[in-house]
Parts: structure tokens; C-alpha cells; sequence
């Protein structure tokens, strides 16, 4: 039989997940009912169906997945659940979308932190509520020590596309002469990462720059239609995504 234990009077600190917290029984629904659902709540997600029933109205829909396994969990600017809303919305809204639900599942390391676990939950609603996407299902697991470098998290998402803004994310109507913006700093949280991970001790902080971008670029979505492509570069940066554009269209990129 798997350990019950009762938290009640341990230190907030010290509680750890347990393997029993993920194997569908009283701890894992103590698990989703404190902690989850305190922080997700909505009407969808309260239902606690297999499958979420989503009220969707529109002509096209874009869907995204997107896993993540950051190190270090915590990095200055966020957290890996901060980074689980931002990736997730800015790979619809880049895609002329607008991001409306997401899922989250975790895969947790036994004996990580309950507290670093809030943490990181409660950085993700609150990133998800600014974004204005909710959580509507998602997912638990627990596996052994040594089997998960701590905390994974899955996404994905579902948004609303309009008819004007389906082409977006396709490239194809991109031609010679058209410019290319970038909308910030070139590295900030790939540097940020990196610091905080190998303790490089900069005399200037490097804070990562990690965040939703949908309602900027519904702005400029709503203000022109002359926007022919967009990406959120992830890795491999500014450089990969210019790459991987020049080669689906066939043409050079230079800078003026």
C-alpha cells in the first residue's frame, strides 16, 4: 500500500510529493483540489470532466502543444510556469490567433518541493489570467526519483482565428523588398537562463524578457494588414527562425 501521510502540521517547506500523489487516489485529489484548482478555477475546469467542453465560435480554430524542461526551474524574470503560459499564447497569437484555452499537465519528480510547486503554479494562473486564456483541463503525473529532472510541464492551446489573419503563420505572401522587425533585445532570456543555470555572476543583471504577447500583437493585428509572417523564436533565436524563413521562400535576407 502506498504511504498516506497527513501535511497538515508539516512545515510548508518541508512537504514533498509522493508517488501517491499521483496515483489517482486521496492525496492526488487533495493535490487537485488545493492546489490546482485554487489557483485554476473556472467554471470549465471545475466540471473535472475527461474531455473539456469548450464554447468555441469561429470559422477556423489553431491549435498548439508545446513541452517544457527548463534548468534552472526558477531564472530571473520567471519561473517554468510563467514560461508554460508565454510559450503556449505567443505560438497562437504569433500564428494570427487569438489564444482562448490551454491545458497543463505536470510530470513531477517524487520529492519535489510542494512549495516550489505552488510557486510555480501560481506563477502560471497568474500569467494565464494577464494573458486572459484560461486553464481548462489538464493532467498529473509522479514518477520515481532520478526518473524526471524535477518538473515537466506539457501545454497546449486553442484560439480563434479570423479570416483576415489565417495566412499569417504561412509565409506566402512575403515578397522582395518587405522588412523584417523585431519587437526587443536579441537574447535576453536564453542569456537570463543560462546565467542563473551556470552562475556566470554578470556586474549587470540579465532578466529574461519572457512574456505573453498576444494583446500587442492583436493591437498591430487590428491597426494594419500588411503583416504577411510572424514567429516567436524559442531555440536556435532570431537566427534560426530568419534561416528557416529564407528557405521556405526562396530568398535572401540582408541587413540594412
Amino acid at each position: 500500500m502506498l504511504p498516506i501521510i497527513n501535511t497538515a502540521h508539516e512545515p510548508q517547506g518541508k512537504i514533498k510529493i509522493l508517488l501517491s500523489h499521483g496515483n489517482g487516489g486521496r492525496m492526488m485529489h487533495h493535490l487537485i483540489e488545493n492546489l490546482f484548482l485554487k489557483y485554476f478555477e473556472n467554471t470549465i475546469l471545475n466540471e473535472q470532466t475527461d474531455a473539456a467542453i469548450l464554447p468555441v465560435n469561429a470559422p477556423e480554430m489553431a491549435f498548439t502543444t508545446d513541452s517544457f524542461v527548463i534548468d534552472p526551474l526558477f531564472f530571473p524574470g520567471g519561473n517554468i510556469g510563467k514560461l508554460a503560459v508565454c510559450g503556449t499564447v505567443n505560438d497562437l497569437a504569433v500564428s494570427g490567433a487569438n489564444p482562448l484555452y490551454i491545458s497543463v499537465s505536470f510530470i513531477i519528480e517524487e520529492g519535489f518541493s510542494m512549495k516550489e510547486l505552488e510557486l510555480i503554479v501560481r506563477s502560471l494562473a497568474e500569467e494565464a489570467r494577464k494573458a486572459q486564456v484560461i486553464v481548462v483541463t489538464g493532467d498529473t503525473k509522479v514518477v520515481n526519483k532520478g526518473k524526471c529532472d524535477k518538473l515537466f510541464i506539457n501545454t497546449a492551446g486553442i484560439g480563434s482565428v479570423r479570416k483576415e489573419n489565417r495566412l499569417v503563420s504561412k509565409a506566402r505572401n512575403i515578397q522582395p523588398g518587405d522588412l523584417i522587425f523585431i519587437n526587443g533585445t536579441i537574447g535576453d532570456h536564453g542569456m537570463a537562463v543560462m546565467s542563473a543555470r551556470e552562475s556566470f555572476n554578470f556586474k549587470t543583471p540579465v532578466i529574461s524578457d519572457c512574456a505573453s504577447l498576444n494583446h500587442l500583437i492583436r493591437q498591430v493585428l487590428d491597426q494594419s494588414s500588411q503583416v504577411k509572417f510572424m514567429r516567436d523564436p524559442t531555440r536556435g533565436g532570431v537566427a534560426t527562425v530568419l534561416n528557416e524563413l529564407a528557405g521556405k521562400i526562396g530568398l535572401g535576407i540582408e541587413n540594412r
